[in-house]
Parts: structure tokens; sequence; C-alpha cells
């Protein structure tokens, strides 16, 4: 069935096609290749005469639908000896989005064009008197007396101080992680210790531990225990080795 097509001027055979694909609201991927051939040798038919090699380029577009269209009605017998065949509109359906892809991008940059063409450029009206440039380097009197030997043995002495500032030892040295000792931890085992033993040595105590960084947890976790009563710290002379007495009862 023929539609009314209204005569315009397009750009190629493949604008003429989208046109009617979009007059039709046809599913680019599932032509209907018969009515689309119909309606484009329609507008062929009625197409002034023009340029032959624009007129050509319609010509052979309109061979290839024809070619297409014979493939379309071919005997379903034919059509399943053929199974293996891609569908004989691929190739229309590539160049179709290929050239819609090309004809959106031109659009795009038209738009970009005239926004760019809206814009206006003024130039300074600043007055001459206030208008300062910087003044171009001289670089004659910013080498001076400088030579190549002279850079070298900068860059020798700072190089040099560089070096100086590694310590030969200390970088050696690989990544030291710290231990991580708690402190609630060290008084619970504390109390555990003293409720064995009850009564023992502040010195043999220090010297069961592995680190100074557990000395020191040590020695604070005394002054807790002290604090909230539960040892009782005893030396009777000056230097003696310092005893501590569990007040809790055992058990």
């Amino acid at each position: 069935m023929a539609i009314p097509v209204k005569l315009q001027v397009f750009e190629g055979p493949l604008d003429l096609l989208l046109h009617l694909i979009d007059i039709n609201k046809i599913d680019i991927y599932d032509i209907p290749i018969s009515l689309i051939t119909d309606q484009y040798l329609d507008y062929i038919h009625q197409m002034q005469p023009q340029d032959m090699d624009v007129m050509s380029e319609f010509l052979v577009m309109a061979a290839m639908l024809l070619k297409i269209k014979s493939k379309m009605l071919l005997p379903e017998e034919k059509k399943e000896e053929d199974a293996d065949h891609e569908d004989p509109r691929a190739e229309l359906v590539e160049r179709l989005l290929e050239y819609k892809m090309y004809k959106y991008a031109a659009a795009e940059l038209k738009d970009r064009q005239v926004d760019a063409g809206r814009a206006v450029f003024k130039k300074t009206t600043m007055p001459a008197d206030l208008k300062y440039e910087e003044p171009p380097p001289d670089l004659d009197a910013l080498i001076g007396d400088m030579t190549i030997q002279k850079l070298h043995r900068i860059f020798k002495s700072v190089i040099k101080r560089q070096n100086d500032k590694i310590d030969p030892i200390r970088s050696k040295y690989g990544t030291i992680e710290q231990e991580e000792i708690n402190l609630a931890d060290k008084i619970e085992e504390m109390e555990k210790y003293g409720r064995t033993h009850r009564r023992f040595s502040f010195r043999k105590l220090l010297e069961r531990q592995p680190t100074k960084l557990n000395i020191v947890v040590t020695f604070l976790a005394v002054l807790e225990l002290m604090k909230s009563g539960k040892i009782k710290v005893v030396q009777e002379h000056l230097f003696d080795d310092i005893i501590i007495d569990m007040t809790e009862e055992a058990g």
C-alpha cells in the first residue's frame, strides 16, 4: 500500500530510507522490505530530473532493495536450503545504523557550532598607562659567571649533603613493628600469678618479662593493683628486693 510522500530533498538514498522507516514507525531491525521498496520506488518515480550522479545513487539503492525483496520472496523450500545464510536485510540494516550514527553526530556538531556562534569576545578596554607587561628576563644577568664546571661542583655538593644525612647503620634496619601490650590483660595476668604464688619478688617478676615494653606495662599494672588494694608492697631495707603480697583471699 502506497502512502503519500511529500517530495523533499534528501541527502542520499539512506536518508530517504530512514525517512520512510520513521514515518511508517518501523523497527529498523525488522524492516518489511516489500513495503519499503514499493514506497522507495514511488518516490524515485516522482523525483524531478537532476544530476545523474545523484540519481545513480538512488537507482543503485533501488536495485539493492529489489534484490533483497526477491530473496525474501523465495519459496519456503529454497529458504530452508539457504538456512545457513544470514538475513538478506542484514547488510542494509548495518548501513542504515552507521548512517544514522553519523547523522546524529553531524547534528550535534551543528548545534555546537550554533552555540559557539552566539559567543561574543570583547577586547580589553584597559587604558594603556595601566597595562603592565612582565619584562623578558635578562638571561645574561641570570647566568652571570656561571659555568658548567661550577654547576657540576654545586650538584656534587648537594648530593654529598643528601648522602651525609643518611645514617649508615640505621638506614639498614628493616621495619620494626611495635608489639601491642594491653594493660588490662597484664593486670589480669598478674592477678592470676598472685593467686598462685601469694608472695613473690618484684625483681623476679620483672626478669620474667621478655621485652622492655613488657617491663614498663608490668610496672604500671603493679601500680594499678596497689591503687585498687589487691596487692601490698613491702621493702624492709633500702635497696632490698621489693616483695609483693596479695591481699585477696586465695580462691
